[in-house]
């Protein structure tokens, strides 16, 4: 592949190379770009000695040395071509043009613009009027309404990445204005806000008859994402066909694309509208809502193709570092792998997208004869939730409530997924029982967990939560992440479980037993 307006490539890192001209040249540019590290301008692959070395030497140039900060609008990652590793920047075309290298300021030596397969000078009345039209409405420069904030939901979501926050966490993330207040990013990061985030829930295919609402926010952006994650997968329940040669087995809505909808609703709503994203399951379909017409600059073929234009590159920044979101412009192809142009609904005030379901969401029979065991169920997963998606979630909130709700468990496993005393029994040991189980008591008079062994209280988990991480288990129950995967190791050797998707988007599958 040789070079295009989209592509550039260098042989290798060093200081000659001028990296941060290049980076510009894109950020100026309509359609953002990608630069290539170890290849050389025929396309020959040269591979890199040290990626890891040279990776965080091009985020520490591009964080220091271009402006407007480009945090939020560029990806490192490494790849490997022709058996060779190499290094792929992503950039995307920023909102705050025109961007310039720091040392020569907003001028002809410091703004370049993509022309072609090359970086040239921006001209001096280009500079002028970019900088005149700069956006100025953007949730970085507008100072939140409450400066008394805090952020320990935001430290522990770090913490949980291994990525403690410093004193000057809120400079570096960019959650304050150019004046040294709170910005309105950071306000939709705190822990208390007024942005409330709902689920809503229809009998039929229209508004008329609500079945159902769910309110998630209030609080940190991070918490509301993860919330909404957790119950629309719990909606996105298994259906099974069983045939004369196989088992079929699919969701109401592809994980992968659902996931990805979801969270690009929540990193590009128009929060200056102070409108949150919506999100409504209807009997045949899911609509995904967001406030906000498509950025300035980007047009639907260019939106379609995964050219990417953040319009809130503070929150995509964090979204990033707590791994909600992976590649820069990876969303939109991914969704279109599996649902067409044509679920999306484009206006000048929003954006919807929508999924139709592959069976009808809520039969009539399901409502009448299932109401009752869904309520509780959905009530004991809601609380589950709450617990998990805390502040500050432990073993011991964790395991409290779990001795109080092992039998509806149980049941659970039971007729969901017929698993029997005797599949438990063949899977961790004869000694397991469930009336000896559910027989032992503590002093409070309740089951006692302490007899169940960690893979199934893990099993357990997964009943309630299939999107739940190894590491989220390991808080929840006070074990080793190590031990955690040797647990869904059994799980999986039992043919308990299954693990559907990739490690990011994927989730597990409880594997129901003949």
């Amino acid at each position: 592949m040789t070079e295009t307006n989209r592509i550039e490539y260098k042989a290798q890192l060093t200081k000659e190379v001028d990296l941060e001209k290049e980076v510009v040249a894109f950020l100026n540019y309509h359609e953002g770009g990608l630069v290539y590290i170890g290849i050389d301008k025929n396309g020959n692959t040269l591979g890199v000695a040290d990626p890891d070395a040279d990776m965080l030497k091009i985020k520490d140039r591009i964080k220091n040395n271009i402006a407007p900060s480009a945090m939020g609008l560029f990806d490192v990652v490494a790849e490997e071509k022709d058996g060779q590793p190499i290094i792929k920047i992503i950039v995307a075309s920023g909102s705050e043009k025109p961007y310039f290298k720091k040392k020569y300021g907003m001028t002809e030596k410091g703004c370049y613009l993509r022309i072609g397969t090359a970086a040239e000078p921006m001209p001096q009345k280009m500079i002028e009027e970019l900088f005149a039209s700069r956006t100025r409405n953007s949730i970085g420069k507008i100072k939140a309404n409450r400066q008394d904030l805090s952020f320990a939901q935001l430290r522990i979501y770090y913490e949980e990445k291994r990525k403690p926050l410093n004193q000057q966490f809120k400079k570096n993330l960019e959650l304050l204005t150019p004046q040294g207040a709170i910005n309105y990013a950071g306000y939709l990061l705190a822990d208390e806000n007024n942005i409330s985030v709902k689920v809503a829930k229809y009998k039929g295919t229209t508004r008329a008859d609500l079945a159902e609402s769910n309110e998630y926010g209030n609080g940190s952006l991070i918490k509301a994402t993860k919330s909404v994650l957790d119950k629309i997968a719990l909606e996105n329940r298994t259906l099974t066909q069983i045939t004369s040669k196989e088992r079929l087995e699919k969701r109401l809505w592809n994980g992968i694309a659902l996931r990805e909808a979801i969270i690009n609703a929540f990193v590009h709503n128009d929060y200056t509208r102070e409108l949150a994203p919506k999100f409504e399951i209807f009997q045949d379909r899911i609509e995904i809502t967001s406030a906000g017409a498509l950025p300035e600059g980007l047009s639907e073929p260019e939106f379609f193709e995964g050219y990417s234009v953040p319009r809130n590159k503070e929150l995509m920044r964090v979204f990033k570092d707590v791994d909600l979101v992976e590649q820069l412009g990876s969303g939109i192809p991914r969704i279109l792998e599996t649902y067409g142009k044509e679920c999306f609904q484009f206006s000048a005030n929003f954006l919807r997208m929508v999924f139709p379901s592959a069976e009808p969401v809520n039969t009539a029979d399901q409502v009448t004869d299932q109401a009752s065991d869904q309520v509780d169920w959905q009530s004991l997963v809601d609380t589950y939730l709450a617990i998990k998606n805390g502040a500050e979630p432990n073993q011991v909130n964790f395991l409290e409530w779990l001795q109080t709700n092992i039998q509806i468990i149980l049941h659970e496993l039971q007729e969901s997924f017929r698993i029997t005393s005797g599949k438990l029994q063949e899977s961790f040991g004869k000694g397991f029982e469930i009336p000896k189980i559910l027989g032992s008591e503590n002093t409070s008079g309740k089951p006692s967990y302490k007899k169940l062994p960690n893979s199934f209280i893990i099993l357990m988990l997964l009943a309630m939560d299939a999107t739940i991480t190894a590491e989220e288990i390991s808080v929840l129950i006070g074990i080793s992440e190590r031990a955690v995967f040797s647990n869904l190791d059994k799980l999986k050797n039992a043919n308990l479980i299954e693990r559907v998707g990739g490690r990011k988007e994927g989730y597990w599958q409880i594997i129901e037993q003949e």
